[in-house]
């Protein structure tokens, strides 16, 4: 299976809202594998989702970063700095199932949680990339894919999914998280700032200028030296979760330029895109590329708030009243032949196919390469 990075470089595009309704419907979807989410954004809004929302997820996180060492992605980053050159293999005794803090996740998703611990602890990483051995760089960059690995063992399970909400600057986080993954999804809100956002992406992972001659990212030039992967775009998603945007045609002018602009890198660059479903031809044409690569995802409205609010995955969520901040909610109840609120579930492929209805758009989980992909039909 898969290792996927949740990226842009800017903040609000709905990021840690995609990570926990993926990773918590592919959990439900693959009940008998073990699934890991490892949050490396300071912000820690995924794990805060996952352990119970708004208000019980802070008191669970709270409790995790209470503890010594801290039960977070902070305490194992820690451990890193003590011993950055050599794995201490600690990385699994951060493991949270998150279906003990929280019910209504399935019982085999599991979180490296979040900290804010990590900003104050971002220097030191950084230092130690340099001095050091000559590989001091290549060294710290592989301490994610040495905590995955660490969960691997543990689980005796090689296969395993993993998603990383990622910081949404190129912080030495957003590098670690980057350098441990093999796919990457990226959200995007219909504004300016995600356009220039998503052409920092390129620049910055794969060395991909606007200007002939520009300077490129030591990011890039360190990753080639030190021969650590890069993950392959996977797809990128218009998310109108954030947006308060009436306009379809403002949002789908948006996406479109974006399109544009990441069609004219497949072009030029398709050896930085993860072709699926598997058994799939590489695109010939600008509608088989959107169909591949393209995704929107459309608000559900007040499903989507009382969904990361309360910590229950969409898939899971009922039509009804809901307390949510000391205000009463009503989720409408829209059809669905399993019953669920917003929920349908595709039977039409043979591989597992399970779909969150987002105000009658599909954001579809399917089977792919023995890991999961993100599908929006």
């Amino acid at each position: 299976m898969a290792t996927y990075a949740i990226w842009n470089n800017k903040g609000g595009v709905g990021k840690s809202y995609l990570t926990f309704q993926i990773a918590s419907e592919y959990a439900r979807t693959h009940p008998n594998k073990k699934i890991l989410v490892v949050d490396l954004c300071p912000q820690a809004n995924s794990s805060g989702m996952l352990l119970g929302g708004m208000e019980e997820g802070e008191r669970v996180l709270d409790n995790l970063a209470s503890q010594a060492p801290r039960k977070t992605i902070a305490g194992y980053i820690e451990d890193r700095i003590l011993s950055p050159y050599v794995n201490p293999r600690t990385g699994s005794t951060y493991l949270v199932n998150v279906s003990q803090r929280n019910p209504a996740v399935p019982d085999n998703l599991y979180l490296i949680a979040g900290d804010e611990q990590l900003e104050i602890q971002a220097s030191r990483v950084l230092g130690a990339t340099a001095p050091g051995p000559t590989d001091a760089w290549r060294l710290v960059h592989t301490w994610i894919s040495d905590l995955i690995e660490d969960v691997q063992h543990l689980w005796n399970q090689s296969d395993t999914a993993v998603f990383i909400d990622c910081n949404p600057s190129f912080s030495i986080y957003t590098e670690l998280a980057l350098s441990a993954s093999d796919r990457l999804i990226i959200p995007f809100s219909a504004d300016g700032s995600s356009k220039r956002a998503v052409r920092a992406v390129l620049a910055l992972l794969y060395g991909i200028t606007r200007t002939r001659g520009s300077q490129q990212s030591q990011f890039y030039l360190n990753s080639q030296q030190s021969r650590l992967q890069i993950p392959k775009i996977y797809c990128y998603a218009g998310n109108r979760l954030t947006q308060y945007i009436r306009s379809a045609k403002a949002f789908r002018t948006v996406v479109h330029e974006i399109g544009d602009e990441i069609w004219s890198v497949w072009q030029a660059n398709p050896n930085v895109f993860h072709i699926h479903p598997t058994g799939s031809g590489s695109p010939s044409n600008r509608t088989g590329f959107n169909r591949m690569f393209q995704f929107e995802i459309v608000d559900a409205n007040t499903a989507s708030v009382v969904s990361s609010s309360l910590g229950i995955p969409i898939v899971r969520l009922t039509a009804g009243y809901q307390d949510v901040a000391d205000r009463r909610v009503m989720v409408n109840q829209r059809g669905s032949p399993d019953g669920a609120c917003g929920i349908r579930v595709d039977r039409s492929h043979e591989t597992p196919h399970s779909a969150l209805l987002h105000a009658g758009y599909n954001l579809a989980l399917t089977s792919i390469d023995n890991a999961q992909a993100l599908v929006c039909n």
